[in-house]
């Protein structure tokens, strides 16, 4: 009996002085953790990837995009992934992600600067992860707000401002290119790169074809070779129809013939197809034929692996039909 009253003893007090042990194993790892973070503020990114320019601003061929990090998620007919993205990216978690992009070779990431919580936290993440990484503002104005909307994004310190394709489309639609031909001068003003986006090719023909001298092309470009990709039934472009949430470039091989004519940078968006398509076959899609840059939405667990595919294929697309404008 006593033997097992000792035997108790024994076990009960080592698993209080094992739960201790973890206790303060966990308090210092946090702290070196912390002291980590604060400390390789400072450090360069452990790689550099391959890089491309617009005007005079320096960009990774890989660009972080913002739809994740806003919580605008495309989710076909899942209702629960806007929600979940929002619980999933808290604001410590969208301070990491930027930063193992920056860690990766990501130098840059789009954020809407309608969002004020998005931009608040980028500032943080200049001041406390020490980063260095740029923001291209997406951007939503009204007619009357032009110069409002670019003055703000001009005051939270973007490097480069862009129409949102939303807009672009729907300004081009209703044959308003004087608006963005007024929008393009006045963020050129400010001495940063002006660009332009569109879902439908209508846009870049429209900008194109006005003159409008943008320093880049923001426009959408994925295959349809995916599981949930537009049905025949659906022909409206995307401003027309965006609730069917399945395609965003209604005429990829046209759009990729048009470009190739095209003497500006482009960014192409949504090359995932909004997470349908991998991202070796998505970058290689973009890239090959006729991207400069991609902007994606990656979350942090996908970030070095996206580096690693999306540089291989660059490498392997120096020959191409079109000439790479940066």
């Amino acid at each position: 009996m006593s033997e097992n009253i000792d035997r108790r003893n024994f076990m009960k007090q080592s698993a209080v002085a094992g739960a201790a042990a973890s206790l303060a194993f966990s308090l210092e790892e946090k702290a070196l953790l912390a002291k980590d973070t604060a400390a390789g503020a400072d450090k360069k990114p452990a790689r550099k990837m391959s890089m491309g320019k617009i005007g005079n601003l320096e960009l990774s061929r890989l660009v972080c995009g913002g739809n994740l990090i806003s919580g605008y998620a495309h989710s076909r007919d899942l209702i629960y992934v806007s929600p979940l993205l929002k619980h999933y990216f808290t604001d410590e978690k969208i301070l990491d992600t930027w930063q193992i992009c920056e860690e990766n070779g990501i130098n840059s990431c789009t954020i809407y600067s309608g969002d004020p919580k998005a931009v608040e936290l980028f500032g943080r993440y200049k001041k406390e992860r020490g980063g260095k990484m740029v923001w291209l503002a997406q951007t939503a104005p009204q007619a009357d707000t032009i110069e409002k909307t670019v003055d703000e994004a001009m005051a939270n310190g973007a490097a480069a401002i862009y129409l949102v394709g939303n807009m672009g489309d729907r300004w081009s639609f209703d044959n308003r290119m004087d608006l963005i031909d007024k929008f393009v001068n006045y963020v050129k003003k400010q001495g940063v790169p002006a660009g332009v986006a569109g879902h439908a090719l209508d846009t870049p023909i429209a900008v194109e074809s006005a003159g409008i001298d943008v320093d880049f092309h923001f426009k959408t470009l994925h295959s349809n070779e995916y599981w949930s990709r537009r049905r025949p039934d659906q022909t409206k472009a995307v401003i027309e129809s965006y609730n069917t949430d399945n395609y965003w470039d209604l005429t990829p091989e046209q759009t990729i013939e048009f470009m190739k004519e095209v003497k500006k940078p482009w960014m192409a968006y949504k090359v995932l197809a909004a997470g349908a398509i991998r991202p070796q076959d998505g970058f290689k899609y973009a890239f090959e034929n006729g991207a400069d840059f991609a902007c994606v939405g990656m979350f942090d667990w996908q970030v070095a692996e996206d580096v690693r595919i999306a540089d291989k294929v660059v490498a392997e697309c120096q020959r191409r039909p079109r000439a790479w404008m940066a």
